[in-house]
């Protein structure tokens, strides 16, 4: 079945606040492999101009993720998510991610187009500190693969 072309510019509430801490942004430094001291110690990030450790640039997927998780859900969308693959993630920063923010995330469907027998979905997610501040937009496109013939 089809994706319904009339999700196109649906725009879902804010999420609840997500805080972001400085040990889950270790954790998943770890996880990624990444090294960089302003990813866990509050002195190293201080001295590259920032309050707190601030975030790899991916770990914004820990809360967008879950924010889409609305619309991937929506039955009326008709997005069969065991077919779904990840066919690409772009963030666009204002600043980064920082150990004390607390965001919420709106998902908006950009486009719904079909080739090759697949349907293309593609969502931005902006995120903003509770306060309004703007953080970052991110983008995400996931591929529905049609049915096998």
């Amino acid at each position: 079945m089809p994706l319904d072309q009339s999700f196109v510019g649906r725009t879902y509430p804010p999420t609840p606040p997500y805080e972001v801490g400085r040990e889950k942004i270790r954790e998943f430094a770890d996880a990624v492999g990444d090294p960089h001291p302003a990813y866990r110690d509050v002195a190293a990030a201080k001295e590259l101009g920032h309050p707190d450790v601030i975030a790899p640039p991916t770990f914004p997927i820990v809360f967008t993720y879950a924010a889409s998780q609305r619309l991937i859900n929506d039955p009326e969308l008709g997005l069969d998510f065991s077919r779904v693959v990840h066919g690409d993630q772009k963030f666009v920063y204002t600043r980064p991610v920082r150990a004390g923010d607390q965001l919420t995330c709106v998902v908006t469907v950009e486009t719904i187009r079909s080739m090759a027998g697949n349907d293309i979905i593609t969502t931005r997610t902006d995120v903003t500190t509770v306060d309004g501040e703007p953080v970052l937009t991110a983008w995400s496109t996931l591929v529905v693969r049609g049915e096998e013939r």
